[in-house]
């Protein structure tokens, strides 16, 4: 096949009348047939036609998931234009610089927020000639060059618009443009990730050579936002296999849409599994204490046959028994948490304790866990079926050179999943090169003895201390936030003295020991202040730092009553922490505590438990 479009063409030909999507409208789930689903995607390339799209041309696409996400975005391949996603939260500053970079011809809307948020820049933006909503809202809105979706289908019905199509079609070639991602900017501007049709055919056939078969039997979920690569090319890979893709539009409401559409496969990332651990513990921690021990003997029985199975070793009778048994009244409860049904999930965009992984696969819900980045279009390594090690992002994909820097241990990856460059960057294209044509990934890692990856902290995140020491805060960070009673840490500490930590405490699971100790119903202002929740929080520091190195252990930590939030620009889209931005908008409470370190260490009693007051959050000794 010569490119996605090809191979899109071809599955929906063979699916006709069969269930391609899923998607959620008026409180309740809709299907949309292999056939309506690609009339739309042609309908929509011929009227992309009739607004003067060349090839090449670049479209964006602002909107929350959505099937007609995905209809705009083959589209734009039929037609040999360029898609470029903009993630559906950003501000209007943020998305002008996107759309003046890529000379966006149109756009793409997906509600009445970002429509609005479009049309305050539309003047800086002459080369849009249309904004096409993706909604179905009433009217046409306040703009001669704002459409509906279904009055911009209908410009292209004309069957010379079809014979356009047919022939950019025959044009398309895997050295074409597929995409412009452009990176989230935790740093700096951001950059267009040029991302070719070859890019992701590779990633359709390196999938089918690692991961367990898929097919027309398997429902995933799309829940992580289409504007990044990982939910993108998975769900490029998922209609190339004929399954069906349920499309949600609110990933608040994941847990529910779970219940609904019972998918057998879903991408997802470690702050979702964090979450779904941490409530289960909670949960085990209040019940009596024969369940309790009913519980850990039902996981480890569960640990044990997984662990068999993924080494290739037999399981004996009396254990498929136990394991039975163990599922009747324990582990089924616990799959029914994801729906019921899921084969397998990829898992990926930051790292995942293998405490919390090794549970998961353990009560029945297999992670398959990866490593990957924008500009590889996304997956580099990942777990095989059988024989893998928790704790690592498994070997590269089949055709991949991965290797490391001698000297500062960064990954370095050539393939033909690497991107082409960015768009209109050749100084920052060079710069993430070797000389012999790997690319820089910005990731430290080191390979264990059986040749899978494990990544050991991001470059640019790990730190010096004033005493020269370095640090590593992703690694301290997965430690310590794979803890119930942890919601969300950022460990800080550049230029300082001594390593310290924000750390929002999960209320929820939290509410056993606050009804203990009558605390219950007061304001989370008032108890990340309180001295029973950072005694609790120091004890609690203490025990899971106990084999780090001295340098490396937390000596304060404030409590903060309200979590790090994409809306407030404090993590990315796939829930990475921007921490530039975290240590702007926490100064004071930062400053706050080095204030009492070095009241402390004057004192002579650098230890010593203390607490300062603020607005903000408590402060509290760590260790």
């Amino acid at each position: 096949m010569k490119t996605y479009a090809h191979l899109f063409l071809q599955r929906a030909e063979h699916g006709g009348d069969s269930k391609a999507l899923l998607y959620r409208r008026d409180g309740g789930w809709h299907e949309m047939t292999w056939r309506d689903f690609s009339r739309q995607v042609r309908r929509a390339a011929q009227s992309l036609l009739t607004f003067g799209v060349e090839a090449q041309d670049r479209v964006a696409v602002w909107s929350h998931n959505q099937p007609r996400w995905t209809v705009v975005d083959v589209a734009c391949q039929y037609v040999r234009a360029v898609s470029v996603p903009v993630y559906p939260t950003v501000t209007a500053r943020q998305a002008a610089y996107i759309l003046k970079d890529c000379e966006a011809k149109v756009i793409f809307v997906g509600s009445e927020d970002q429509l609005s948020r479009a049309l305050t820049v539309m003047n800086e933006l002459p080369h849009v000639k249309a904004v096409v909503r993706l909604d179905d809202a009433h009217g046409e809105a306040s703009s001669e060059n704002v459409l509906g979706f279904e009055t911009f289908l209908a410009l292209g019905d004309a069957a010379s618009w079809a014979d356009g199509v047919s022939a950019r079609l025959a044009e398309a070639c895997p050295e074409d443009l597929l995409t412009l991602i452009y990176t989230s900017g935790t740093t700096g501007e951001p950059k267009g990730v040029m991302l070719t049709q070859s890019n992701v055919l590779y990633q359709m056939t390196s999938h089918e050579e690692r991961i367990p078969p898929c097919g027309t039997s398997d429902v995933s979920l799309c829940f992580l936002p289409l504007s990044h690569v990982f939910e993108r090319t998975w769900t490029y890979y998922v209609f190339h296999k004929g399954m069906t893709n349920a499309y949600l539009d609110d990933p608040k409401l994941v847990m529910e849409a779970l219940a609904h559409v019972q998918p057998t496969i879903m991408c997802t990332v470690p702050r979702l599994l964090e979450k779904v651990y941490g409530a289960v513990q909670e949960k085990v921690h209040s019940a009596p204490s024969f369940r309790q021990s009913l519980f850990r003997w039902a996981v480890s029985v569960g640990d044990e046959v997984f662990r068999r199975h993924k080494d290739g070793v037999a399981v004996p009778a009396g254990l498929r028994l136990q394991h039975r048994l163990a599922s009747a009244l324990v582990l089924k409860k616990l799959q029914g948490l994801f729906g019921g049904r899921i084969r397998f999930m990829p898992c990926a965009g930051a790292p995942l304790s293998a405490e919390i992984e090794r549970f998961f696969c353990a009560v029945g819900i297999p992670i398959v866990c990866g490593y990957g980045l924008t500009e590889t279009t996304a997956t580099v390594t990942c777990h095989e079926p059988k024989g893998f090690s928790f704790g690592t992002v498994g070997r590269p994909l089949p055709g991949q050179d991965v290797r490391l820097d001698r000297v500062s241990r960064e990954i370095l990856v050539r393939g033909p999943n690497v991107m082409k460059g960015y768009y209109n960057k050749p100084e920052a294209t060079a710069a993430v090169f070797t000389e012999d044509g790997y690319f820089r990934t910005g990731d430290a890692g080191t390979f264990d003895p059986y040749g899978e990856l494990v990544i050991t902290d991001r470059i640019k995140d790990l730190f010096k201390t004033s005493g020269g020491k370095y640090i590593a805060p992703q690694m301290i960070e997965t430690l310590i936030g794979a803890d119930p009673a942890v919601e969300q840490i950022a460990v800080v500490g550049e230029g300082r003295k001594c390593v310290t930590a924000l750390i929002v405490p999960s209320f929820e699971n939290l509410q056993g020991l606050l009804a203990e100790k009558g605390l219950a119903g007061l304001p989370r202002e008032e108890l990340v202040r309180h001295p029973v929740v950072m005694e609790f929080f120091g004890r609690k520091i203490d025990e899971l730092t106990r084999d780090l190195a001295p340098h490396e252990k937390i000596v304060r930590f404030a409590l903060l009553p309200k979590e790090f939030s994409l809306e407030d620009g404090e993590m990315t889209p796939t829930l990475k922490l921007k921490r530039r931005v975290i240590l702007e908008r926490y100064a004071a409470v930062i400053e706050a505590m080095y204030r009492e370190i070095d009241r402390a260490t004057a004192h002579g009693t650098p230890d010593k438990a203390s607490s300062a007051g603020g607005s903000t959050g408590g402060v509290a000794r760590g260790v």
